[in-house]
């Protein structure tokens, strides 16, 4: 089977690349360095020509509540696109199965906690990445499109907060845990006395590790096909004030944090239910210290090779 991963070098999907690989299928790995994901009439002629069996769409523009906040229009413009053309591309090719791979923004900003699938568009959005979350919304609509009208037996997964290894550490354009492990390694180097951060520290999130949602999007595949998004996570949720104290200590940071309340702290909660995914055989393997631990020793790693996005 030809796999082809769209985003095959950021943080999603290249912990997919790896995980289909360790299972012996041939996998093309998609960056913008292959092909534009932007150009329909080349996306269109590179799924013609590799005529996988699978698409895994993780492909997308995407950052923190900075960046979402900032580029409200290339957040939504570039991931309608992207998306809609990988899928109307791999309709035109008769590609049997295509996973998109959404996001745990597509909520309503005061959702009940921990937040089940049938919970979408019972809400407002979140203002800070509502542009970003209406293009993922988009993107299940149009798999549920073509399921109904043609048949297809194509799905989504949405993932709540990801981290890992190739993950973007730029301060300006990354989510919240890379941009602490950044941080907190480079104020633990500076034996920094203080480091502020944005917000109050009040709101909870979930984080699951890549490698835990790579065999999720493997399992899943073969196992589930309906039109139902499922949410993928841990089920599990701390408050970013004790995020930033763990990763604080892994990083050995000794100085003092400070909160910088005039800066937005986004959704208050944020924590899925995934016991649907659960119940088809899947569920993470990685604790959040094991996982930030050993994200933190690539990244220092990576950064004295010169190979880190930042």
């Amino acid at each position: 089977m030809t796999i082809v991963v769209a985003g095959g070098t950021g943080l999603a999907g290249s912990a997919i690349v790896r995980a289909y690989q360790a299972a012996g299928e041939e996998v093309i790995r998609v960056s913008r360095k292959v092909v534009d994901l932007l150009d329909r009439d080349a996306t269109f002629k590179f799924i013609n020509e590799a005529k996988p069996s699978l698409i895994v769409d993780a492909a997308a523009k995407v950052g923190g509540i900075g960046a979402n906040n900032s580029f409200p229009v290339e957040f939504l413009s570039d991931n309608v696109r992207i998306q809609s053309n990988l899928m109307e591309a791999a309709h035109a090719a008769d590609v049997e199965k295509f996973i998109f791979l959404g996001s745990s923004c597509i909520y309503p900003r005061d959702c009940a906690q921990p937040i089940k699938e049938e919970y979408l568009l019972t809400g407002p959005l979140e203002e800070t990445n509502s542009a970003y979350a209406v293009a993922k919304i988009a993107g299940i609509e149009l798999i549920k499109s073509f399921r109904k009208e043609y048949g297809r037996t194509w799905i989504s997964l949405m993932p709540t907060n990801l981290y890992g290894i190739n993950d973007n550490f730029e301060l300006q354009g990354s989510h919240v845990l890379p941009a602490f492990i950044r941080r907190f390694v480079e104020a633990a180097e500076k034996n920094a006395p203080v480091e502020t951060l944005w917000g109050s520290g009040s709101p909870k999130r979930e984080f699951l590790h890549v490698d835990d949602l790579a065999a999720a999007v493997v399992h899943l595949g073969k196992n589930y096909n309906s039109s139902e998004h499922l949410n993928i996570g841990t089920g599990e949720d701390l408050t970013i004030k004790e995020l930033a104290e763990l990763v604080a200590e892994l990083s050995g940071f000794k100085g003092e944090l400070a909160w910088d309340s005039s800066k937005p702290d986004g959704t208050p909660r944020k924590v899925l239910d995934v016991s649907k995914a659960k119940a088809l055989g899947w569920s993470p393997k990685i604790s959040l210290r094991d996982g930030i631990a050993s994200t933190i020793a690539w990244y220092k790693d990576a950064t004295a090779k010169g190979e880190v996005r930042r």
